[in-house]
């Protein structure tokens, strides 16, 4: 269950829908499209950097837990 949580929200493309929705609010709600673009950007970006820390921290964890033969 743990990978699979990790694994949607590490997704681009859940990423990406959720900030064409949140955009789209924006739009909908009185903001300009130049605001909810950049808030959708915002959003993308942030994923981006939690992906990557979330998959360097499961590379860690696998190398920690690998054994090795050097002795």
């Amino acid at each position: 269950m743990k990978q699979f949580i990790i694994k949607k929200l590490t997704s681009r493309k859940l990423w990406l829908a959720a900030s064409v929705f949140v955009a789209a609010l924006i739009v909908e709600f009185g903001g300009t499209p130049e605001q909810a673009e950049r808030i959708a950007a915002l959003i993308v970006q942030g994923a981006t950097v939690v992906a990557y820390i979330v998959s360097e921290g499961l590379i860690d964890a696998a190398a920690v837990e690998a054994p090795t033969d050097k002795q």
